[in-house]
């Protein structure tokens, strides 16, 4: 029986899910590793084809001899971990169809139980050795909170693995395994010279079936799956399930270009539509965890979002590149550096930031210490900002209950379809505002308006309009008479949300 963590990834019911199989039971790295497409000491059996053979219109005619030479190195990857009696509390309603009659087997009853002692679950996924020594890569969700990992070859022999180091923010963790004999491995390929439509091969063992072999295409690059900043994903239609987790997704030269991660399913089996994390981030966050043990990652201390074309109009940009600065971190980097609220970051050291996405990953990619050069837009002034990069810490995740709705306050003005109200100390109270929040309330919102559309609600604080702090709404009325005389069809406003985050939205005001 197998059993798969999923994340809600879109709304509705189709998700994005990790691909583990799990089983509920009673019981310096530049030296070790190749580098990203370099050539293998083996790089075909004897008398074997290093490419699969071609059909005339170009279509392979047989993957066996590329299979036979990379599948040695695929490895099924085990995992022992303890679960409390509190942790194993369930309803068999709650679960997935196929699995509900594997507990009702057992008498749980209606309404759900909890087993009285401790017990063992066993999870399986995928894995494959980078380096003959025994260096092998996995998913960071394959091996997340195990206490013994077990790693079986092809032919039979099974090891014990040690975790070197693991990596939430990217899921890539890294094992290793001794070995009385040189171990079969596979190289990391290019992933950045692929294409739309290329061929690729996934080995892994989906429902604990060993060496699984599926084909299909390079669907799309670069895909943004809502899971963390660091990474963008390979899309594959090469049939992925269960237990794939942590396995290779090859070329036809039968190099790693990618490690099969997550598929996008509405209900939880392979649909065709598969994610890898391309070989080029797993063999950078591999080097770092093989010499550290972790990933440190660069900090400026910024909060971060899009241009939109509705925002870069209200800037008066040209071009929709770049990641606007929604606020700061006090004491961090950023502030030391001068960076204000709303300045636009157009580059780090004379290259280009496409979006927010990018620029965070260029500052992650920055080692604590380093100087780094900004160029900013600040209003329409294009300015220099040199910064002193910190290391990133863990993150932590705060709890805010947000203000509390009082649809009583009062409203001294309107503007852009929203009720607006100074912040008065009643008002403050009322709101349960924290005290570092100023600006205007929005007790109002009409449902029609162009700010309903943007997500504006009562109880959201405007704190500028036009990159100008605001006080009362007169304030912001005066800002958008300005706006209007200069021809602009949309204004700038800054608003800390009721959940305490903070963001610039771009209001019609014609």
């Amino acid at each position: 029986m197998n059993r798969v963590s999923q994340v809600e990834c879109r709304p509705g019911t189709t998700r994005v899910g990790l691909l583990t199989s799990a089983l509920v039971l009673g019981l310096g790295f530049a030296a070790a590793f190749p580098p990203l497409g370099a050539a293998g000491a083996a790089t075909a059996a004897a008398g074997r084809p290093a490419t699969p053979r071609m059909l005339e219109n170009g279509a392979p005619f047989s993957f066996a001899d590329l299979v036979e030479r990379v599948s040695p190195a695929v490895v099924t990857v085990t995992v022992e971990q303890q679960v409390s009696a509190q942790q194993q509390a369930f309803n068999p309603e709650d679960l997935p169809e196929p699995f509900r009659d594997f507990f009702d087997q057992f008498g749980q009853g209606e309404g759900g139980h909890q087993f009285q002692a401790p017990r063992k679950a066993v999870a399986m996924g995928s894995g494959f050795i980078i380096d003959k020594s025994g260096f092998i890569v996995t998913n960071n969700h394959v091996v997340a909170d195990g206490h013994k990992i077990t790693v079986k070859l092809p032919d039979g022999r099974e090891f014990d693995a040690k975790l070197l180091g693991a990596d939430a923010a990217t899921d890539i963790a890294l094992l290793k395994i001794k070995s009385d004999k040189p171990l079969p491995a596979v190289e990391f390929g290019d992933d950045h010279s692929v294409r739309v439509g290329d061929w690729v091969i996934a080995v892994g063992n989906p429902f604990g079936l060993s060496n699984s072999v599926t084909a299909g295409i390079i669907s799309s690059i670069n895909r943004d799956v809502g899971n963390g900043p660091y990474t963008d994903y390979l899309q594959i239609d090469a049939p992925i399930n269960r237990g794939n987790s942590g396995g290779p997704t090859f070329d036809l030269q039968g190099q790693v270009i990618g490690m099969n991660s997550m598929i996008y399913s509405p209900s939880g089996g392979s649909v065709g539509i598969g994610f890898a994390i391309p070989a080029s981030t797993v063999h950078e966050v591999v080097a770092q965890l093989e010499a550290h043990g972790k990933v440190a990652r660069g900090w400026l201390g910024v909060q971060i979002q899009n241009l939109t074309p509705e925002i870069a109009q209200s800037l008066g940009a040209k071009e929709n590149k770049g990641a606007i600065v929604a606020s700061i971190v006090p004491g961090s980097p950023a502030a030391k550096a001068g960076f204000v609220q709303g300045d636009l970051v157009l580059a780090v050291n004379g290259k280009s930031v496409e979006d927010s996405r990018d620029l965070t990953r260029r500052v992650a990619a920055l080692p604590a210490g380093a100087k780094a050069v900004f160029a900013v837009v600040r209003g329409s002034t294009p300015k220099t900002l040199t910064a002193t990069i910190g290391q990133r810490k863990e993150e932590q995740v705060a709890s805010n209950d947000g203000p509390q709705k009082n649809s009583s306050a009062p409203s001294t003005g309107e503007a852009m379809g929203l009720g607006l109200a100074a912040v008065t100390p009643e008002v403050r109270r009322s709101y349960n505002l924290d005290d570092h929040v100023n600006g205007v309330l929005v007790t109002r919102v009409d449902p029609d308006s162009d700010a309903a559309d943007k997500g504006i609600e009562p109880g959201d604080v405007v704190m500028s309009v036009a990159n100008r702090p605001v006080h009362t709404p007169q304030d912001i009325k005066a800002q958008i008479a300005g706006a209007q005389a200069q021809g602009r069809k949309s204004i700038l406003i800054l608003v800390n949300g009721s959940n305490g985050g903070q963001r610039f939205v771009a209001l019609k005001i014609a």
